[in-house]
């Protein structure tokens, strides 16, 4: 035991002189990749910084905009286990990212460990023909015929799920954060725009309690392993997609028989299943690609992801920035109740939703002021040259900040001012390339249209139907994520009703 114990004590010195090593390595490839670029000189070994960028998200990105803001070379670079990375804040330079999404250019990944996460075979990872195939594929989930569907099935949910908040808020009789209110409203919706009537009772409790294991592993570093969060989120995106796929199945049944469409999915089956016939027709001996159910089911996936906590960050944001400048507030009132009553008992038509053009500009504005999806990770497939001066590395991950092109170029980017949208201003058409909350190129959001109405019927009937007050504390619009951006405090609001009665909309 002793000769072991002594042998242990002679290999250390060795195996410190390794660890060393390995850290003088690792500090002179980060130091060679940095060049003359704004950052950190040394990082910390193995992790860097990915410790305080976990614990207050926030402040990192903050720290990191300063940073490139100290030069004019608009970026800045730092280090997180292993992995190099390039925070981009000016516009012309996130554009030339945008543009470039190509296999020996960049690869669109939406999250630091998103393969890990979503899978090698996730539609935001696809580029050239075949993504442009399926895009066109996708087209007929938002067309005008099918965007009405939807936002009869919106308005429903959300008159729903308001009258239980104003119940609770009474209740409480103090204010109450409505972050969890509105994620579990837009994952209802989500559930029922998407897929309706496949998903009964007992899967949406499961699909909600995966969802939720799935959101907490994408705020977690990616620790594989039995038990860990990102284990469980990983598991979590496999059940969610099976469940998916089952109600494709589903609707490919009924589409068959020539029923009407009533969610997202039947729009899409029915042109699949067209397809599927034509290529039968013609002799094909395989079905068209993109058309098997668990296909579907991982594309639906994506779309839930994109929908759910982008939407739960802007309703937040409307709530928050509605409160904070009631002459807006007052406007949307006015417009709203000009084109559409509660006691009407009618559901907001397509058309009147089109008149509601001021409350369309206050829609644009929460989504340029507070972009939901702040950053857009990419991974550097070959080196790149970003500048004259300065090529990306291989493996580099690359953030372009929507965030940070929202307060470029447009007139006073740092006030909420909706009339910026306006027919007479005009803004998102002159400074169309800082509005870069739906991506832009190749990856640009599919469904913005659908988004947008969300956020716009959401704003419409919440002024209309409830009276509301901030809880204002220090800090609390302070910039907080989760993963997307919200209100520190969560949006802590008293409700209660505005209208004389609520609306009777159909079950």
């Amino acid at each position: 035991m002793s000769t072991f114990i002594s042998s242990l004590f002679s290999f250390t010195p060795y195996l410190f002189s390794f660890i060393l090593f390995l850290i003088l390595l690792e500090q002179i490839s980060y130091l060679i990749k940095k060049r003359f670029i704004p950052g950190p000189t040394l990082v910390f070994p193995f992790l860097g910084n990915a410790i305080p960028l976990v614990t207050n998200p926030t402040k990192f990105w903050d720290l990191q905009s300063t940073i490139a803001k100290s030069t004019n070379l608009g970026f800045s670079v730092n280090y997180i286990i292993g992995n190099f990375i390039v925070f981009i804040r000016d516009t012309e330079l996130s554009h030339k990212v945008f543009s470039n999404v190509r296999p020996n250019g960049f690869h669109l990944v939406g999250h630091p460990f998103g393969k890990k996460l979503f899978g090698e075979h996730n539609l935001i990872y696809m580029m050239g023909q075949d993504h442009k195939n399926l895009r066109r594929r996708i087209a007929p989930n938002f067309t005008p015929k099918a965007l009405s569907t939807y936002t009869a099935l919106q308005q429903i949910i959300i008159l729903n799920h308001l009258k239980t908040w104003v119940k609770l808020s009474e209740q409480k009789k103090s204010p109450i954060p409505i972050r969890i209110l509105a994620r579990d409203m837009n994952l209802d919706t989500s559930q029922t725009v998407f897929v309706g009537p496949y998903l009964g009772l007992k899967a949406r409790e499961g699909f909600e309690r995966d969802y939720f294991l799935f959101n907490v592993g994408l705020m977690k570093l990616p620790f594989d392993f039995p038990g860990t969060a990102f284990r469980n989120a990983r598991l979590a995106v496999d059940r969610l997609s099976g469940t998916l796929a089952t109600c494709t199945e589903m609707s490919k049944l009924r589409m068959e028989k020539g029923e009407e469409p009533s969610c997202l999915i039947d729009f899409w089956m029915q042109d699949t299943l067209r397809e599927m016939a034509e290529a039968n027709y013609a002799g094909g001996e395989s079905p068209p690609p993109f058309s098997s159910n668990a296909e579907i089911g991982g594309y639906l996936f994506d779309f839930l992801f994109a929908a759910q906590d982008a939407s739960t960050s802007s309703l937040l944001w409307a709530v928050t920035l509605l409160d904070s400048h009631p002459e807006v507030l007052a406007k949307v009132r006015e417009e709203v109740a000009g084109i559409w009553l509660p006691e009407s008992d009618e559901l907001i038509t397509a058309e009147q939703l089109r008149e509601m053009k001021y409350t369309h500009t206050v829609a644009r504005e929460v989504v340029r002021y507070r972009p939901p999806a702040t950053l857009v990770p990419h991974i550097a497939a070959e080196e790149f040259p970003l500048t004259e001066s300065y090529k990306v590395p291989k493996g580099a991950i690359v953030f372009p900040s929507v965030l940070e092109s929202s307060f470029q170029g447009f007139t006073e980017p740092d006030r909420f001012d909706p009339n910026r949208f306006s027919e007479e201003r005009q803004e998102d058409q002159i400074f169309k390339r800082n509005f870069l909350a739906f991506g832009a190129g190749a990856h640009q959001c599919v469904g913005q249209r659908y988004a947008l109405n969300h956020l716009v019927l959401f704003i419409a009937m919440f002024v209309t139907l409830i009276d509301f007050k901030r809880d204002i504390t220090d800090g609390c619009d302070e910039i907080t994520y989760v993963p997307t951006i919200c209100p520190k405090d969560d949006c802590r609001v008293s409700l209660s009703r505005r209208c004389a009665r609520y609306p009777s909309f159909p079950s």
